[in-house]
């Protein structure tokens, strides 16, 4: 026999119906609690997540932004530091002031060595991008895939070698007596040119040594921003009926804007630094004719101990290449195109 329960009809008692809602609240309640403590624990979960990621960027950045203080901020703050005494490692420092950048603004050498620096960072920088760019074009064009990788191991191998050896050997090759450059004039009826002994000659075989070194970086560098240039582009243009140099005017200088404005901001700040070609080649002649800006300050410091004066030669040139370098991304915004 089973025992049934018999409910009664009719409507539930308020005091069940209170009961039942009240277990149901309880239970929101704790569903509630529940969810909260989850989310608290993902928001946990993901900030020490978060704090993870950002101590990993920080151990992977440190190595660098040390090196960048230790060798960079350090150094120029000790030159800006340097530039305000005069000191000649033996004595101890002396104040001097501004006494340094009259001295140095004054002086015939110094002002001198900056025109000319000047002169070969618009000769070289140049030369050395219209080369570099119209070697790249060639080379991007159609050849065999092995004979394009020779041409740019070749062009970019005098950048890994030695500047003063590099410098040595274009001395011999510029020697107006016994060089193979005069030798090879001669035999098209060109007079013997004076490269290292005259003024121009000096200059234009400094510029000359200078951009066969340096000129394979900017090679690689359009080789580079001519590969991310569409080749529908230019096979649109030849449908249109332009010829190749109007395709390279009108499309790939335009597309080639922001590689060419990376290759002429490094090489305009490499070219107002140099220094080996012309210490070797002609040790800043004949006169001053070829003295740059680091050979005065190599001079000044370490051959008449003349710290300050150096420092203060350096710390303009720093701010002549911070002012050139600002000008060029200004000039930029008109000039330079991005797709």
């Amino acid at each position: 026999m089973t025992n049934t329960e018999t409910r009664p009809v009719g409507p539930e008692p308020a005091r069940t119906r209170m009961s039942r809602k009240s277990h149901r609240n309880r239970g929101n309640r704790r569903t509630g609690r529940t969810r909260k403590a989850s989310e608290s624990t993902s928001t946990a979960a993901t900030t020490i997540r978060t704090r993870g990621t950002r101590l990993l960027a920080v151990l992977f950045l440190a190595p660098t932004v040390v090196g960048i203080v230790v060798f960079t901020v350090v150094p120029i703050v000790g030159s800006v530091v340097l530039s305000l005494f005069q000191w000649d490692v033996i004595d101890d420092p002396r104040w001097a002031g501004a006494a340094n950048y009259r001295e140095i603004l004054t002086d015939s050498t110094v002002l001198v060595s900056f025109r000319n620096t000047l002169v070969f960072m618009v000769l070289a920088v140049a030369l050395q991008l219209l080369i570099a760019l119209v070697l790249a074009i060639a080379v991007n064009g159609r050849m065999p895939k092995w004979l394009r990788s020779v041409f740019r191991s070749a062009f970019f191998f005098p950048l890994v070698l030695s500047a003063a050896s590099i410098s040595v050997v274009m001395k011999y090759l510029f020697n107006q007596d016994f060089g193979p450059v005069n030798w090879l004039l001669g035999t098209v009826g060109i007079p013997s040119v004076p490269w290292l002994t005259s003024e121009n000659g000096a200059m234009a075989a400094v510029v000359l040594a200078y951009v066969w070194q340096q000129f394979g970086f900017s090679f690689l560098l359009f080789v580079g921003g001519l590969n991310t240039i569409p080749k529908e582009v230019h096979e649109a243009a030849s449908l249109d009926g332009a010829s190749g140099v109007r395709k390279h005017l009108a499309i790939t200088l335009p597309l080639l804007s922001p590689t060419l404005l990376v290759a002429s901001v490094v090489g305009i700040i490499n070219a107002l630094q140099v220094f080996e070609q012309p210490y070797v080649l002609t040790a800043g002649g004949p006169g001053d004719s070829t003295r740059t800006v680091v050979m005065v300050i190599y001079e000044t410091a370490f051959e008449q101990l003349r710290f300050g004066e150096a420092s203060a030669v350096g710390v303009l040139l720093f701010a002549l290449i911070m002012a050139v370098t600002a000008l060029q991304f200004r000039l930029s915004r008109r000039y330079v195109h991005y797709q």
